[in-house]
């Protein structure tokens, strides 16, 4: 390659790389977003390989949050490193050595004939080797995507930029064959495809019975399964829960005479939210967690994330009922929001009398097997702003998924020093009570 075509490839490598330090995501990262090797994009980045396809070259650039001019600058220079590649090839094959032409007599053709034949006709000349076309039909092919795609990419907006279609990526363009071997003639297949290599010399032509392996299409050696891709875990998480199904206060800045009596426990989230009401002393999340398939994903940890921390809400404690027992306790999370660093700490359930086991992480979990985590948080000093991490991993990879209330932090205020009101179902009224 010689050093103006080095710097084209170069160049287009270096603007890969800016791109990608405007992320804070590593090549592993960048790579499962595209759908490809982290090898091959590294290599794209280090100038090492030059995309066949642009398709892959846009959708990084999308990803990293590229300008509509930059990705235009972009595109130029990748059809830059594509030419300077292509011209590379095509100089490393050898030429035919000198002092022979391609309508040469062979020896046997000078040889005496045993008996008197007719003049042969002359030889057809053989066709001019195909590499000596290729700089010619790569320039052509070049032009014609390149106005294409300027076209295209003026015409759509960014969102339709970013929703191009998936393709496989090359990391090196083909090789050329022997010089030496006689390139073989071409055969038109309904159902030809840039991905399908050219049949070699002497090979069969009759189609393989087993189908080839794709990015679209699994492997049969795989179970039939896609590949790892996404998160392998759906949750959903219940803020609203009560005690025993009947216990719980909220803080509300509000008169009794303005508070409506308690809801059922299946409507305290919308009442709740009507009435601008905060938990009181405590609150219980209720996550259901479950695999997307019958692969095992497993829950390895779950930490509390306290975000803020201020004086307890000012107003009056509304207890949805005046105490309740209940014979059966689940096991859950015990988290003090009022420590420095709170813990989600294992803790046992009771059912009649019967010890139910800590539920200890990690714990495994599918598409068959849900789990349920109950987290308990209390305070007696603060008004905490708190979420929940969860971390998995699942053949191979890692992650943590963040728990919240709908995008917002978890809310829970102490209730010390506070008037507490209880609901008399006889006089439909909200009376004083004394903890």
């Amino acid at each position: 390659m010689s050093e103006a075509q080095g710097d084209d490839v170069q160049e287009f490598a270096a603007t890969l790389r800016r791109l990608k330090e405007r992320t804070d995501r590593s090549y592993g990262q960048l790579a499962r977003r595209l759908n490809m090797n982290t090898s091959t994009l590294h290599r794209y980045c280090a100038g090492d390989a030059v995309p066949l396809d642009f398709a892959p070259v846009e959708r990084f650039a999308a990803l990293c949050g590229a300008t509509p001019q930059e990705r235009l600058e972009l595109h130029r220079l990748w059809i830059l490193a594509v030419a300077a590649r292509q011209r590379s090839r095509t100089a490393v094959t050898p030429t035919p050595a000198s002092g022979t032409t391609d309508d040469a007599p062979s020896d046997a053709a000078r040889e005496p004939a045993a008996e008197p034949v007719q003049d042969p006709a002359p030889p057809e000349p053989s066709p001019r080797p195909w590499y000596r076309r290729r700089p010619l039909l790569v320039s052509a092919a070049v032009t014609t995507a390149l106005l294409a795609t300027l076209g295209s990419l003026s015409a759509l907006p960014d969102d339709d930029r970013r929703r191009t279609g998936e393709s496989v990526e090359a990391a090196d363009p083909p090789r050329t064959s022997q010089p030496d071997a006689p390139r073989p003639k071409s055969t038109k297949s309904p159902s030809s495809s840039a991905k399908t290599p050219s049949p070699s010399v002497g090979a069969s032509k009759k189609p393989s019975a087993e189908p080839t392996e794709t990015a679209d299409q699994p492997s049969k050696k795989s179970g039939g399964q896609q590949p790892s891709t996404g998160l392998p875990l759906t949750f959903s998480a219940d803020s609203h829960v009560w005690q025993a199904g009947c216990g719980h206060d909220y803080v509300i800045a509000k008169p009794p005479r303005q508070v409506p009596p308690p809801p059922n426990p299946q409507d305290a989230a919308t009442w709740a939210a009507t009435q601008s009401a905060v938990h009181g002393r405590q609150t219980l999340v209720k996550i259901t967690v479950q695999g997307r398939s019958s692969t095992a994903v497993v829950l390895e940890a779950l930490r509390v994330r306290v975000v803020g921390r201020s004086a307890p809400v000012e107003g009056t404690n509304y207890a949805m009922d005046n105490g309740c027992g209940g014979a059966l306790t689940p096991r859950y999370f015990d988290v003090d929001l009022d420590k420095d660093r709170p813990v989600a700490r294992p803790a046992d359930g009771n059912d009649t009398g019967v010890t139910i086991p800590a539920m200890r992480l990690p714990y495994r979990v599918s598409a068959e097997d849900p789990e349920v985590l109950l987290v308990d948080a209390k305070t007696q000093t603060c008004d905490c702003s708190w979420y929940l991490e969860l971390d998995w991993s699942s053949q191979g990879r890692t992650g943590t998924v963040r728990i919240d209330d709908h995008g917002r932090p978890f809310r829970t205020t102490s209730t010390k020093g506070l008037k507490n009101y209880a609901y008399d179902t006889s006089a439909r009224a909200w009376v004083p009570w004394e903890e």
